[in-house]
């Protein structure tokens, strides 16, 4: 028995050192699986290694077939990323004035009836919910314009492998291929 342990020992180092061997060699990050009752160690190359400038547009991931993102394609992703992130932030500093209004109107409710209430709880609730929506997307534009920045723009977060240019064009905060998006969203 105590053979057979040293031997899975040595053959999972093997692995664990070989995978890191190739992610050294590749530019990319490993990741090491814990091990749990019933699981191997698994460990694969992740996404590459952010850099710490901008990265060069040839060097943004595509799928096979795929052209290289041209200069002129990625500053317009990255304007239309700006943009939006501006117009958001103008969509939240707007939407937070308007609910400090309300609050500060609110008062006590004396004079009014359950309907005027209500109306205003549900209009509070609205903005609050717009607010949160916003932030949320903000929040996304914002990973995507540093994703850009590193290089791994273009990369799947949860595989590792290209989204597609075409669906980054289509949706530029895009985090996950097609299929990871697929799988995620049959488990909810």
């Amino acid at each position: 028995k105590s053979t057979a342990k040293k031997s899975t020992a040595k053959k999972s180092t093997a692995k664990k050192v070989g995978a890191a061997e190739a992610a050294e060699q590749t530019g990319a990050t490993t990741v090491v699986a814990k091990k749990t009752p019933g699981t191997a160690t698994a460990a694969k190359t992740a996404v590459p290694k952010a850099r710490g400038t901008a990265a060069d547009p040839g060097d943004l991931a595509v799928r096979p077939g795929e052209e290289p993102w041209t200069p002129q394609e990625v500053e317009e992703a990255r304007g239309e990323l700006q943009t939006e992130a501006d117009r958001l932030r103008t969509e939240i500093d707007t939407s937070e004035r308007s609910l400090q209004g309300m609050m500060r109107d609110s008062g006590d409710g004396a004079g009014d009836d359950e309907a005027d209430t209500g109306s205003k709880n549900i209009t509070r609730e609205h903005e609050l919910a717009l607010a949160a929506t916003a932030r949320e997307v903000l929040t996304q534009t914002e990973r995507a314009l540093d994703r850009l920045d590193a290089g791994t723009y273009g990369l799947c977060e949860n595989c590792g492998k290209p989204i597609g240019k075409a669906r980054m064009q289509a949706f530029p905060r895009a985090t996950l291929c097609v299929e990871c998006k697929q799988k995620q969203e049959r488990r909810y």
